[in-house]
């Protein structure tokens, strides 16, 4: 036997000595669930995420999109949750609002070349199979009173619409015009673009400076709408009531589809303060600080979903997120609930030692999942799973979010499946095999396909699609890559099935089995 034919053996015999897949080596923790919603938000607001920095070049911002959305995907998220709106401004292109400084340093600045940021994403996302938020800040004007504002900024042609408190200027809520403008802007998003959401964080009311009242008396004099004078916080809730309300029915009429979530605050209230209130004792709350009453929103069916920021610890003191996750749990109404984890406070140098390891944020994974009525979670923010996390996106890759997961559906929006795909092919391509497929044709919007879920088994097993373990992709495109393995020895027979899923994530019934090796 030659030299070489020697080599070649013992090279085979030392791969056939070890395990050849991963898929046989299975993680300890239980399998992940199908249903799950993975959201990671992309603040753009003084560049925190995207883009690095302002004046990119077009080519430059769009590497930056692609390369985080693939990164994300990869850890296992199915949404992204992106800021088009953080200072009355726009990430797209917008008859309503000036382009956003943060793209190239200057507000009213387009990009050059000229191309639209928003519905570059969008597209990007949804072929990778990922839900696409809309994150808008509904008040705030300028995140520093320094910060110079485009002529074309509605604020010059209104300046009783908008107020100073601290170094920012905010939108008055008390005013009506605002409330009409703000719905203006967000109808012009979901009529104009293919959004799956229209996202709202925790800022309504600014957060309260001691010892500085809110500039508002004036508004209130004008716009009380029968509050007395020692009812003006219930007058500031309901200014939030009724933009909440105005948006919720406008997004609806546009394209009732489309979802509208509300990321608050992690305390509603304290027990203290009401005895439907949670066993913490926060400095502010959404109720009194904030004035946005989110339980009403919900109790109303205004939202479909709500996100609490728990950017705490399992066991703190007086903001515990084990309490916290239970208390929103108890508070759904029947819609989504999600929590949001703090990914940014994971630092081996952190002062609390319980941040200092992976272990925090996993034992709240767990915790999430053990709880009836939490059906997924966010991550603030995306840049930090681009640096050391001490083993965590490993953790997510390999365990926690080994397995992809459809986004919860919400059948008070819509509970009609579609139909499945049909047509399955196998395509021969570089480096690999593509298994192809026809999407159902069908006029009614609701029904259309958004994305597709491909299950795979073995030869001596058959496909579950209510089974996790046999989930490999969640795509937006109508086909999926298979790489095959260079040495036919080692190939083996897979059999593959494919179901369509809707715009609110309905999940068809399976198309036919296809089988061929890889």
């Amino acid at each position: 036997m030659k030299p070489y034919q020697q080599a070649f053996i013992l090279f085979l015999s030392v791969l056939l000595s070890v395990p050849a897949f991963a898929e046989n080596r299975k993680p300890e923790s239980p399998v992940p669930p199908k249903r799950e919603f993975r959201g990671v938000w992309v603040a753009t607001v003084a560049n925190i995420d995207w883009p690095s920095k302002p004046g990119l070049s077009d080519e430059k911002q769009k590497e930056e999109i692609i390369n985080l959305l693939n990164m994300n995907k990869k850890n296992g998220m199915n949404a992204v949750i992106v800021q088009i709106r953080p200072s009355a401004d726009a990430f797209y292109p917008s008859e309503l609002e000036p382009w956003s400084k943060y793209l190239m340093g200057k507000q009213g600045e387009a990009p050059k070349p000229l191309y639209d940021p928003l519905a570059f994403f969008i597209k990007e996302a949804h072929k990778r199979g990922m839900e696409f938020h809309a994150w808008l800040n509904p008040y705030r004007v300028k995140n520093d009173t320094l910060d110079t504002l485009a002529a074309s900024n509605i604020v010059n042609q209104h300046l009783d619409w908008a107020w100073n408190y601290g170094k920012k200027m905010y939108f008055d809520p008390g005013n009506p015009h605002v409330r009409d403008f703000v719905t203006s802007v967000v109808r012009d998003i979901v009529k104009r673009y293919d959004v799956d959401a229209i996202h709202f964080d925790d800022y309504f009311y600014p957060y309260r400076i001691a010892n500085q009242e809110l500039p508002d008396s004036t508004t209130f004099k004008k716009y009380h709408r029968g509050f007395a004078p020692d009812q003006i916080d219930d007058w500031r809730r309901d200014n939030v009531d009724l933009i909440i309300q105005q948006l919720s029915k406008a997004i609806k009429e546009v394209k009732p589809w489309v979802k509208f979530g509300i990321s608050p605050f992690g305390v509603w209230r304290n027990k203290k303060d009401d005895p439907d209130g949670s066993n913490t004792n926060a400095g502010t709350t959404n109720y009194d600080g904030l004035y946005a009453d989110i339980i009403k929103w919900q109790r109303e069916g205004w939202i479909d979903y709500t996100l609490p920021q728990l950017y705490w610890r399992i066991g703190h003191p007086t903001v515990d997120f084990d309490e916290l996750a239970h208390w929103w749990a108890r508070h759904t109404y029947g819609r989504s609930m999600y929590i949001g984890q703090a990914v940014y406070r994971l630092d081996k140098h952190s002062k609390i030692p319980n941040w200092r390891t992976p272990a925090e944020l996993t034992n709240q994974i767990k915790l999430i999942r053990s709880i009836p009525g939490l059906e997924g979670s966010a991550w603030f923010s995306s840049k930090h799973f681009a640096r050391h996390l001490e083993g965590f996106q490993k953790d997510l890759r390999d365990d926690y979010y080994r397995t992809p997961a459809i986004v919860p559906a919400m059948p008070w929006i819509d509970d009609q499946a579609p139909e499945a795909p049909s047509n399955l092919k196998e395509e021969k391509v570089k480096h690999g095999r593509e298994i192809t497929w026809k999407a159902p044709q069908t006029d009614d919007e609701m029904n259309k396909a958004r994305f597709f879920a491909v299950y795979r088994c073995g030869k001596n097993d058959s496909i579950d699609i209510s089974d996790p373990e046999y989930l490999i992709d969640v795509t937006g495109e109508d086909g999926y890559f298979v790489k095959r393995r260079f040495l036919h020895i080692f190939r083996k027979k897979y059999y593959y099935k494919v179901t369509t899923l809707d715009r609110l994530n309905n999940e068809s019934e399976p198309s036919e089995r296809m089988m061929f090796k890889q």
